[in-house]
């Protein structure tokens, strides 16, 4: 079950009951003044429990005024000039809860990592490289084995193919033949960022340091595209992807509460940005 990705008044979302929410994606360039309230009503419609939006600066207010809340927030985001705000509204009072503890436990951990300029040295019976279309029943096999579930389809090798081809870069260590560890780049040109996401390494790989790897090429391989910031969405009991970011000079920049299906439940998320 994978949710919904259309046009809704000018804007792209995303929406349906796996995630159990609307996930406003970009804005139109000329959004209404409603398209807040707008949202609240389809949501209302269709019974979820929470609306996720990134949303420029100077849009925020009229977000606030709405209900929506800040979780996050990325300056320079949009083509390194204006800041974006991660701004949500529940529906739900359920949906807003969350056990800070765990997940402030699990962050006094990666703070106590210092950024490193040392990358792990990837042994040569393994290679680096960007993906193609050739690699995609590869991609989907380690993503069907990494994530019980996911937000977005990255099993289903229709939709590799077609953000491969729109926005999208695909990244993937491999030994044998067989890709081990994955990572994408998903792109906004016209605004200069890029998500960075689908780390997945298979569980007898693990411990080689090839997210930080992925990274690295990742951002080489942006800033050649003229990207300014990036930025992650990774769970947030999980230190894992965390440190990973950390490590590579990444600033925590907020959480977003019960945000995201991935790995067969809705879970926090934290954001980490970087300028690049």
């Amino acid at each position: 079950m994978t949710d919904t990705v259309e046009t809704f008044k000018g804007g792209i979302i995303q929406h349906g009951k796996c995630n159990d929410r609307i996930h406003l994606i970009k804005l139109g360039s000329d959004p209404s003044m409603t398209y807040p309230r707008d949202l609240i009503c389809l949501a209302k419609d269709n019974n979820y429990s929470k609306i996720f939006t990134k949303v420029p600066e100077h849009l925020g207010p009229i977000f606030a005024e709405a209900g929506y809340v800040e979780e996050a927030f990325i300056p320079s985001f949009f083509s390194g000039k204006e800041a974006v705000v991660f701004m949500s509204f529940f529906l739900k009072a359920e949906r807003a809860e969350v056990n800070v503890l765990d997940m402030e436990n699990m962050m006094d951990i990666v703070r106590q990592r210092n950024e490193t300029k040392t990358l792990p040295l990837l042994e040569k019976r393994f290679s680096l490289r960007k993906c193609n279309k050739t690699d995609i029943p590869g991609l989907v096999e380690i993503y069907k084995k990494v994530f019980a579930s996911y937000p977005f389809p990255i099993n289903d090798p229709a939709y590799l193919a077609d953000t491969m081809d729109s926005h999208v870069d695909y990244f993937a260590i491999e030994t044998d033949g067989k890709i081990i560890s994955a990572s994408a780049a998903e792109k906004d040109m016209d605004n200069k960022n890029a998500e960075l996401t689908d780390f997945a390494t298979l569980a007898e790989w693990r411990g080689n340091g090839f997210a930080q790897i992925l990274l690295a090429q990742m951002e080489c391989d942006l800033k050649k595209q003229k990207i300014k910031t990036a930025y992650t969405i990774a769970r947030a009991i999980s230190p894992g992807m965390n440190i990973t970011f950390k490590k590579s000079g990444y600033n925590f920049c907020g959480r977003l509460r019960n945000n995201t299906n991935i790995s067969g439940r809705i879970e926090s998320m934290n954001v980490w940005y970087k300028s690049i």
